[in-house]
């Protein structure tokens, strides 16, 4: 434009350059007066909104506006009349052509009388991805916050850090409200301090090889840890998962449970074994061999020399031959089952009954199944219970044996039965009605269910009699 210009052809040859600059950016350019009417939308509002520029050219903003981003709105435009100097930025959701909300970030800025733009001038741009993401995290913190302070199991963040040279670098970050209570430990002691500052040189040492294997092999790990921090609270079960970023491994979450008192048990239970081991080699070797020799020279004697006092000599030795062999049993039966097979109940009965005296008692096998258990183990269950029906029911007695709903298994009779009363004193140890009994066999069944994580109840059979019901763990 020539230097000779006038001030009116200045001004709307300045107009024409920023009109055109605001068209060409991709931006959203719009300008609104005083009272929020819209007077000028650049074209991008095609492809932002939908909109031709007429269509919102004449509307007030506020129409297009989300009535719950309104007073927000409002408040920016009042905010950029009052200090001209300052922008204004908000974020709203503005109503889409085709009816859908898209999140717009506007910068205001006052431009009235400015002799280019007579109005507030607003630069737009869609949002909309950016906000979906931000709620999206927003949700996922707060599903996260949610987990942390309520789960039951301790969770603790670690923060890896790695030099150039290699070197690892573990830190606490935040420990939840149940860490805090388990440990007595909280997060501000913790945070930004390694293993070794907060549980000493020796458990924090082993705590960082723990951290390493899971930095090395790049996946989660379980392991039991001996970490002590209190009386109740010193062995615990840990599972350690590492969080991976574009940049490597960069935080490692641990949950971990406090299996103390698991621990204590079954350290009890390893030393009650040992001590019934020691037992039962007591009475394998040290009680069985004399009783041997007693029963050997008591039948000698029998075929040399006649005297009423020798049949009840041998009854009362074979006597403690049945009570020594129950004994055994019973010592070695109660331990946990390691390792259970698949067994078919009939065929597991068919052995059973074939190696019991059962005179002319009848069996009668009236389901069939497969479970899972020790069938070395279970062969004393059900030869125990044979005997006892047997030396309770009589030489007619009839034993049946099947499915106790779909988990379970039953073995009854239809003899005398045993009284309500009775039910639970005949699983003790020494207990016996029968003559000549030792009063283990039942407590022998009730051991060996036991340890195959069963549960045993007795009950009334159908005929009358005794019904045994064994009902598996899932």
């Amino acid at each position: 434009m020539e230097d000779g210009a006038t001030p009116e052809e200045k001004s709307r040859h300045g107009a024409d350059w920023y009109r055109t600059l605001v068209e060409e950016v991709n931006d959203l350019a719009t300008v609104v007066d005083t009272d929020g009417t819209i007077t000028y939308v650049s074209p991008a509002v095609t492809r932002i909104l939908g909109y031709e520029p007429d269509e919102l050219i004449g509307h007030e903003g506020y129409e297009f506006v989300h009535p719950d981003d309104r007073e927000r709105n409002a408040e920016a435009v009042e905010a950029v009349l009052s200090i001209p100097s300052e922008p204004q930025t908000v974020e709203v959701r503005f109503q889409h052509a085709d009816g859908s909300w898209r999140w717009i970030e506007a910068t205001m800025r006052n431009r009235l009388d400015d002799g280019l733009i007579d109005g507030i001038l607003l630069s737009s741009r869609d949002i909309t991805e950016r906000k979906e993401y931000e709620i999206e995290v927003r949700e996922l913190v707060e599903e996260y916050e949610a987990l942390l302070n309520n789960v039951e199991d301790a969770i603790f963040l670690i923060d890896v850090k790695q030099s150039d040279d290699g070197d690892m670098r573990f830190e606490f970050e935040r420990l939840s409200p149940s860490y805090e209570r388990q440990t007595g430990l909280t997060t501000e002691e913790v945070q930004g301090r390694t293993p070794r500052n907060v549980f000493g040189d020796e458990q924090g040492a082993d705590l960082e090889s723990n951290y390493h294997r899971c930095v090395n092999v790049g996946e989660p790990i379980s392991y039991q840890e001996e970490l002590r921090v209190e009386e109740g609270a010193r062995f615990w079960q840990t599972k350690l998962a590492p969080v991976v970023t574009d940049d490597g491994i960069t935080r490692l979450i641990g949950v971990t449970r406090n299996v103390t008192d698991r621990v204590e048990r079954e350290r009890q239970l390893r030393q009650q074994n040992e001590r019934l081991d020691e037992f039962a080699s007591v009475i394998s070797h040290d009680l069985r061999n004399p009783l041997n020799v007693a029963q050997g020279r008591a039948t000698l004697l029998a075929e040399r020399t006649e005297s009423e006092h020798l049949d009840p000599l041998l009854q009362a030795l074979d006597r403690m031959e049945a009570i020594v062999e129950d004994t055994l049993t019973l010592a070695r039966q109660g331990e946990t089952i390691d390792e259970a097979e698949s067994i078919g109940l009939t065929d597991l009965v068919g052995k059973c009954w074939a190696t019991v005296d059962t005179a002319d008692t009848t069996l009668e096998i009236v389901d069939e199944m497969t479970f899972q258990g020790d069938p070395d183990r279970l062969r004393h269950v059900f030869e125990n219970l044979f005997r006892n029906a047997v030396e309770h029911g009589g030489s007619d007695v009839t034993v049946r044996v099947g499915c106790n709903g779909e988990r379970g298994i039953f073995v009854e009779d239809d003899g005398p039965g045993i009284p309500v009363d009775e039910r639970e004193d005949v699983l003790e140890p020494g207990h016996s009605s029968a003559s000549g009994g030792t009063g283990f066999g039942l407590t022998i069944v009730k051991r060996i269910v036991e340890a195959h994580g069963w549960e045993l109840s007795v009950t009334e059979g159908t005929d009358g009699g005794a019904r045994f019901e064994f009902e598996m763990a899932e």
